[in-house]
């Protein structure tokens, strides 16, 4: 999300500037060719200019300044998976984590060597190390039922530099960190964190939290909230020698689909991003519990996560609300949204639609980057 947001700002550039940043971004080809032979069993989208983003955070070790985060072993799995839903109007952005220790169906998938491997049920981000990007888009479309439109990937070594071309990211914790195996110590209360230090915040699960995704999740939504509002600065979008690093680092960093592989592309699908209230970027998590056979492993709340799904298949409003409970499952309150799906505003109702009171939106555990901890 903070990439798209200063893509935006590339328009103006010169064109030897353009031409660099253009050709920064690498098109994922394989996985395009990959999906389009399995085009026949996927989801149809269902609203028309409404758009689903698969954000995918890769944990390889390949590449500068990635090998000290352990052993290159040839295969990478989704550290960080969010599927993003743009609605139409882009009156609202809703990003929805994706545990990697979630149990779901693995469709057989192209191997990177050629071989195609078997349907199995497994942990999420298998299908990252078993097929790249195009298995874990068709995972998330089998697990949702929600057409994902585009893709985009960013390693550890993009992160980092995305957050240092930005001069850091001002966090606030509210107790010290000591995580050896992250590389990290940082003291109580507003922090700004470089690439070194984001990067560990946002994957350390050992020695913070519970050990299970559930903190750290909660961290990464934290973080990207963060994120946006520093990229939302106008020190950053209205100064050039500050934006075109950041822009440099953000292409550098991704692997796309090759409709978004461009700055146009990407320019033409988030150039409404930026008028999104803060309020109305919202950072939930799939509403899980402990999986039945195996308390490390997450498993579907249901018919709870059917319902997040399904609004997300017809672009109908969901809720946040921020919550001290940190159990795996969702919150179970409703509450009446602030804008309904059609016209985005409160108690006026499209022609075609039956007369009668706006029905409630679910209500799910989450933030907004609207919310300052810092405040």
């Amino acid at each position: 999300m903070g990439v798209a947001l200063v893509l935006i700002a590339a328009g103006g550039a010169g064109w030897a500037v353009y031409a660099k940043l253009d050709s920064n971004i690498t098109s994922d080809q394989a996985a395009a060719a990959e999906l389009a032979r399995y085009e026949r069993e996927r989801p149809t989208s269902l609203v028309r200019d409404a758009q689903n983003i698969l954000l995918i955070g890769s944990d390889s070790r390949a590449g500068d300044g990635n090998r000290r985060y352990g052993r290159d072993s040839g295969t990478e799995r989704s550290d960080t998976a969010i599927l993003l839903h743009l609605s139409a109007g882009r009156r609202s952005a809703t990003a929805v984590s994706i545990p990697r220790d979630l149990m779901v169906d693995v469709p057989g998938c192209r191997r990177p060597d050629g071989s195609r491997s078997e349907p199995m049920f497994a942990m999420f981000n298998l299908a990252f190390q078993v097929g790249g990007s195009a298995c874990t888009v068709r995972t998330v479309e089998r697990l949702t039922n929600v057409r994902v439109d585009h893709h985009m990937v960013v390693d550890f070594h993009g992160f980092k530099e995305m957050v240092d071309a930005l001069d850091g990211v001002e966090i606030c914790l509210k107790k010290p960190i000591n995580d050896k195996a992250a590389k990290l110590r940082l003291p109580a209360g507003k922090v700004t964190l470089n690439g070194e230090q984001a990067l560990g915040y946002v994957r350390a699960r050992k020695s913070l939290g519970d050990g299970s995704d559930t903190d750290r999740i909660d961290r990464q939504q934290r973080f990207l909230a963060a994120l946006v509002h520093k990229v939302q600065s106008n020190d950053v979008l209205l100064n050039p020698v500050r934006l075109y690093p950041v822009l440099d680092a953000a292409t550098s960093s991704l692997t796309t689909d090759p409709a978004l592989a461009s700055l146009r592309g990407l320019y033409e699908l988030v150039r409404g991003v930026r008028d999104i209230p803060t309020e109305r970027v919202q950072f939930l998590t799939v509403p899980r519990e402990s999986y039945i056979y195996n308390a490390n492993r997450d498993q579907l709340v249901e018919p709870e996560a059917e319902r997040l799904f399904e609004r997300l298949r017809r672009d109908a409003p969901v809720e946040v609300v921020d919550s001290p409970d940190t159990s795996h499952g969702p919150r179970h309150a409703f509450s009446h949204s602030s804008s309904r799906h059609g016209d985005g505003k409160s108690g006026t109702k499209r022609p075609d639609e039956p007369a009668g009171p706006t029905p409630p939106a679910p209500t799910f555990r989450g933030n907004t980057a609207a919310e300052n901890p810092c405040e």
